[in-house]
């Protein structure tokens, strides 16, 4: 069951929420950067930025700005060339160790960098998406199916099955039900990991995407580098495939 204790500094989470009524929250590129983007400027305990009413928006500028980096971390880089409204300076809240976006829901992987950083961070997300998507699209009330969920990692095995885990999620878009039924086409399944744009994992395995907005180096290191990254993941979508494809008396076990 997803917790609701406080947080302290150093814990990792997992962090979820979808839409109202499974409804989507994601309809175009900008929304997907837009939340994207807010991952990073909301990241401040000084921001007092209105993102969503004051950012010019233009996709090829937001991609150029959210791929930038000087090392394996992503940290930012120095000086005010392609980052309207954004402060050098920043202090953090969280460090987002990965994230995904899909159509209806997102997971993020946090680490708390201050006692209560993460409330702080989420609500100031969650909100300022919220007020950009209702505006953006004439409607009002709710978007979420109602607060985050937060799940504590507590041992060595959560972390390493998380981050297979969250970034194998569009793999429900060519393999519906693949988390319980297995891959029909592991070829298939990881073409579509390769290949979907909204998640950390580019980044992660030496394609730099949204390398601004991670913390790499956590990951990095547990498994050996960019390498061990897109093994890890390939190797937890060929273990599903070997389910799919085991004889059915073997699935029942």
């Amino acid at each position: 069951m997803p917790h609701r204790e406080p947080t302290m500094e150093g814990d990792i989470h997992h962090i979820f929420n979808r839409g109202v009524d499974k409804r989507k929250i994601f309809l175009n590129d900008q929304d997907y950067l837009r939340f994207i983007l807010s991952l990073y400027i909301l990241n401040d305990s000084n921001n007092k930025y209105d993102i969503w009413s004051n950012l010019n928006f233009n996709k090829q500028n937001t991609l150029k700005i959210l791929s930038s980096t000087t090392g394996r971390s992503g940290r930012s880089t120095t000086g005010r060339s392609g980052r309207p409204v954004v402060d050098e300076i920043r202090k953090k809240l969280v460090e987002i160790l990965a994230f995904i976006l899909m159509p209806n829901h997102y997971h993020l992987i946090i680490r708390v960098l201050s006692d209560n950083g993460l409330s702080k961070f989420m609500q100031k997300v969650g909100m300022g998406y919220s007020q950009y998507f209702n505006k953006q699209n004439q409607r009002s009330g709710a978007l979420f199916e109602g607060r985050y969920k937060n799940v504590p990692i507590k041992s060595d095995e959560q972390l390493n099955i998380i981050f297979n885990y969250v970034h194998t999620n569009p793999v429900e878009l060519v393999e519906p039900g693949w988390k319980n039924t297995g891959v029909e086409s592991k070829d298939k399944a990881i073409y579509q990991q390769n290949t979907y744009a909204w998640s950390s994992y580019n980044d992660y395995v030496g394609k730099s995407k949204f390398a601004l907005i991670t913390d790499r180096d956590f990951y990095l290191d547990i498994f050996g580098g960019p390498n061990g990254c897109r093994e890890s993941v390939e190797n937890w979508i060929e273990f599903k495939a070997q389910i799919a494809n085991a004889p059915e008396y073997l699935k029942k076990i």
